[in-house]
């Protein structure tokens, strides 16, 4: 499908000036973004509570969503258990919260209960929902359970010894975030509500972080690939425009995201990852025009060059971007929360990838090669014209 009469060229070129100077604002914005107001991390990132729980009735994922918003959680992330009908692992940002000296009134109400018995070590879960001791000698867990109480703790369950014989360990569960969660869903589906929690477990902000650095990790080392895909399956002088246009999509990407306060997670991570790919599917296909006509144009400024590659590769961008763009839409209209989120980077990374493969790439490419490989071609002529002189 031709939309551009064969032959016409534009000046895209005319207007690079401009257009890299708008972006390096988008840029520098994007990039104060992150400092204000600041990513909104999602749960991955932060760290929250998890619980997975089995339904007595039907209900699909977005009504349960749809309920947990209800209840005023926010953001919460709900995932299918695969071949388990009606079980799911909800992931909400909440996370049980005891009092700053809850370690001191525990450890003196059973120094009160148990008489000389020491308290070797005495740990509260960072989460809330968990506290675990070790005693100097064997104790009756009823014992244990009066001196948690009577600090202020509520008990789920009983309190259990665990570990060898000569250890005299014990822990219990207290009541928290998931016991709350899973007495509203029973106040509001009524029979279909959840059975008890199958497990519980609390995601901490270290391990979010750990998250956040492995995701950053992914993202640099698949720049550095295609910067090395390119130099080797086209010529060095590519691979920067190629790489600055990526890096430019994915931060004007992140800078609206941040902007706008959508929930920056794994998925994102995700969406960027596949931006990058599509930004340098369609970089690679100008680049592969300009090679082309590098060929059949000699003479011609690597200027012109571009003009005349992106003027004939045109249509071929306006049918590709637009039929993937459109593709996109509908999951933004009509998708969860999840999937909305990641149409929306698609869509902004997409149309940023456009954009940045001709007043991006192209004008970083020939600014390149004006100033590196220009002048190393004029090195040569000059030797070999040294050469021809001496010769005669």
């Amino acid at each position: 499908m031709e939309f551009i009469k064969p032959g016409r060229v534009f000046d895209f070129m005319r207007y690079r000036t401009a257009a890299v100077a708008t972006s390096s604002i988008l840029v520098l914005l994007s990039v104060l973004s992150l400092f204000w107001p600041g990513p909104n991390f999602g749960i991955d990132f932060t760290g929250g509570t998890e619980v997975q729980l089995r339904f007595r009735g039907d209900i699909s994922t977005a009504e349960l969503r749809e309920t947990l918003e209800g209840l005023e959680y926010q953001s919460p992330d709900v995932i299918a258990v695969q071949g388990a009908a009606n079980e799911y692992i909800v992931r909400v940002r909440e996370v049980s919260t005891l009092p700053a000296d809850i370690d001191e009134r525990i450890r003196t109400e059973l120094g009160n209960t148990l008489g000389d018995t020491e308290v070797i070590a005495l740990r509260v879960s960072p989460g809330g929902d968990k506290v675990s001791v070790r005693l100097g000698a064997s104790a009756e867990p009823a014992q244990i359970r009066t001196a948690l109480e009577a600090s202020g703790v509520s008990l789920r369950g009983d309190v259990v010894r665990f570990g060898p014989e000569s250890d005299f360990r014990y822990e219990a569960n207290l009541v928290g975030v998931a016991d709350r969660l899973v007495s509203q869903l029973e106040e509001q589906l009524g029979e279909r509500g959840p059975e008890e929690p199958l497990r519980i477990e609390w995601v901490g902000p270290r391990a979010g972080e750990q998250l956040r650095n492995s995701a950053l990790k992914a993202l640099l080392y698949a720049i550095a690939f295609i910067m090395v895909y390119v130099a080797f399956r086209f010529d060095l002088r590519f691979a920067p425009g190629g790489i600055i246009a990526l890096i430019h999509d994915a931060v004007i990407t992140v800078g609206v995201f941040v902007l706008v306060q959508r929930e920056f997670n794994l998925t994102t991570i995700a969406s960027l990852l596949t931006i990058i790919g599509y930004s340098i599917n369609d970089t690679i296909v100008i680049y592969d025009r300009i090679r082309e006509n590098t060929a059949r144009h000699r003479g011609k400024s690597m200027a012109e060059l571009i003009n005349i590659s992106t003027s004939e590769m045109l249509s071929r961008t306006i049918v590709t971007s637009g039929v993937t763009l459109l593709a996109i839409v509908p999951f933004f209209i009509w998708g969860t929360q999840v999937i909305q989120d990641i149409a929306f980077a698609l869509f902004i990374g997409f149309l940023a990838g456009v954009y940045s493969t001709i007043y991006i790439a192209a004008p970083v490419t020939e600014w390149f090669d004006k100033v590196v490989f220009a002048k190393a071609r004029e090195r040569a002529l000059a030797a070999a014209r040294g050469r021809a002189a001496a010769g005669t």
